[in-house]
């Protein structure tokens, strides 16, 4: 039976990887290729995203597949925006009746080409964990945002809401941040607030420094000046890119689990050398 990261977590720091549905048969096979590979390390979990508004949902449950195919332990992510109480409990129920076991509950955003599309009947994250966990015994994770939820009107109400949800929840998966004080500060705010739910921190080694900057600007992180100075000497050299974002992300792995973090979760944008490389960086064992 597959493991739940709940218990994971009880027993020692995890790694764990993000991937998102391909968009292409010929995505899907270069997927496939570094999951070969990457199910050479010792892994906790792969999460699998879904698309704004559930774009990607029967893409999201194929790559799940594969994920589980490779050997590796899959959480899906599922969105409430745009579905029905009953659109959600039927995925649910698939995804229970498929022996899986984790799933990262979001809010999730409009798709960028009708944004005013309906908001569905759960309208807040925490109304889709308090569901995910009427349907079946799932470990279910949160995002948690670092530098702040993006849509949030301050700190102090972002900080709430982020607390409410993660109360509810088993554990927390970060978008993903550069600076280790970012995260720092906000395991200690939500402390302070009661939350005791572990957080993951989300980490990327960036391999292409145009499409992470775009990332980084949807999800309201901060890319350091220094380090877009570096990337823009590197120009269009994609293995010095590379060599550069493994290093940052190294050092800030470092620091995080130094930290006491309870793990990292690489966004791995559907590769697998740079997070191999990331992986011998901080001497984690393979499987």
């Amino acid at each position: 039976m597959t493991k739940k990261i709940r218990d994971m977590l009880s027993e020692g720091p995890t790694f764990s990887i993000e991937l998102f549905p391909p968009k292409s048969p010929e995505a899907q096979q270069r997927l496939r290729a570094a999951l070969d590979e990457l199910a050479e390390l010792d892994l906790s979990f792969a999460s699998v995203t879904y698309g704004a508004g559930g774009s990607t949902r029967d893409k999201t449950q194929e790559t799940v597949e594969d994920v589980r195919r490779a050997g590796m332990t899959a959480m899906p992510h599922l969105t409430c925006i745009a579905h029905s109480r009953a659109e959600l409990v039927d995925l649910l129920q698939g995804y229970r009746d498929a022996g899986y076991v984790n799933v990262l509950a979001l809010h999730g955003d409009p798709p960028r080409d009708n944004p005013d599309i309906a908001a569905g009947e759960l309208t807040r994250a925490v109304q889709l964990i308090e569901l995910i966990r009427e349907v079946g015994d799932f470990s279910v994770g949160a995002a948690a945002h670092p530098e702040g939820h993006p849509k949030a009107p301050d700190r102090k109400t972002d900080r709430e809401h982020q607390a409410a949800k993660l109360k509810a929840a088993d554990f927390g998966v970060t978008q993903f941040f550069f600076d280790a004080e970012d995260y720092l500060r906000l395991v200690d705010d939500l402390e302070r607030l009661g939350v005791e739910t572990p957080i993951i921190p989300g980490i990327i080694p960036i391999t292409n420094a145009g499409q992470v900057q775009k990332f980084a600007a949807m999800a309201g992180a901060t890319v350091p000046s220094d380090l877009v100075a570096r990337l823009d000497a590197a120009g269009d050299d994609t293995d010095e890119v590379r060599r550069i974002g493994v290093d940052v992300a190294s050092d800030l792995g470092k620091r995080l689990l130094d930290e006491g973090s309870p793990g990292l979760h690489i966004y791995a944008l559907n590769r697998s050398t740079a997070t191999r490389e990331l992986h011998a960086n901080l001497g984690l064992p393979v499987g």
